[in-house]
């Protein structure tokens, strides 16, 4: 796959405050969702995609002199990595109490992701409201949140299993493990795709949530101080200037070449 090139950022990017800041962090292990294009995917032992570009850039711009990005294997080992001090900074993550506990939240948000219900094509299942799926089995990837709103309903109302990956959900909504699969709309569609099986499912049309993305720090991490306001400036430009959206129409792109 080819890198997604970083100049229209740093043209955005460029401010009197990221040129005062200088070597304030010498450098960052960042990391991201092995399975959520075009927000992040693994790649050679990377986390690449949109969020990764974004990231990335900002924190050249901050004159951080090496950025690793790092697979860890899973979004669970992400974010485990994250409570551990092994990575500094996650990026494409809902905002959960579990998770304030161990991470440092850059405002604002910078991106809604738009969450789907699943269901094999031809199956009756309808969905308008959160209690349509009272009764019913459902799936989704181990380590994701939804929100601390449908996080508490699904512990509360729902039977909802984990499976060690977002490819493992999909086959158990199609063996029939399960009724229906609550994944993001955007990374759900493209791995369907990329799996050969978008004709065997449906994503139902009404979205369960609209999950706000942000930026977060270890609180492990010895470059949060420094780094927080220039991160937090770099979101709200990205955000304001349209950055986001080309960025997620040059990972959506990028993922199939």
């Amino acid at each position: 796959m080819k890198k997604i090139v970083l100049s229209t950022l740093f043209a955005v990017f460029v401010t009197p405050l990221f040129a005062q800041t200088a070597s304030v962090c010498e450098s960052l292990v960042i990391t991201g969702h092995p399975t959520y294009p075009p927000v992040a995917w693994a790649a050679d032992g990377k986390i690449v995609g949109s969020s990764a570009v974004l990231v990335t850039a900002i924190a050249q711009q901050l004159q951080v002199k090496k950025i690793s990005s790092v697979d860890f294997g899973s979004w669970q080992k992400a974010q485990d990595a994250i409570k551990e001090g092994k990575a500094d900074v996650i990026f494409g993550i809902y905002k959960d109490p579990a998770r304030v506990a161990y991470m440092n939240y850059i405002d604002p948000p910078y991106m809604l992701d738009p969450v789907a219900i699943v269901i094999r094509k031809g199956d009756s299942l309808r969905y308008s409201q959160w209690s349509d799926l009272k009764g019913k089995k459902g799936v989704t990837n181990l380590g994701e949140s939804y929100g601390a709103e449908f996080d508490a309903y699904i512990a509360k109302n729902l039977t909802v299993a984990r499976t060690n990956g977002v490819d493992k959900a999909f086959d158990a909504l199609l063996s029939k493990q399960a009724d229906y699969m609550i994944i993001g709309r955007y990374p759900g569609k493209l791995e369907a795709k990329k799996l050969n099986i978008l004709a065997k499912v449906d994503f139902l049309p009404k979205n369960v949530v609209y999950g706000e993305m942000y930026v977060a720090f270890s609180k492990k991490s010895k470059c949060y101080a420094s780094l927080q306001a220039g991160f937090s400036d770099g979101l709200k430009k990205a955000v304001s200037s349209g950055t986001i959206d080309g960025l997620l129409d040059q990972a959506n792109k990028q993922f199939y070449k």
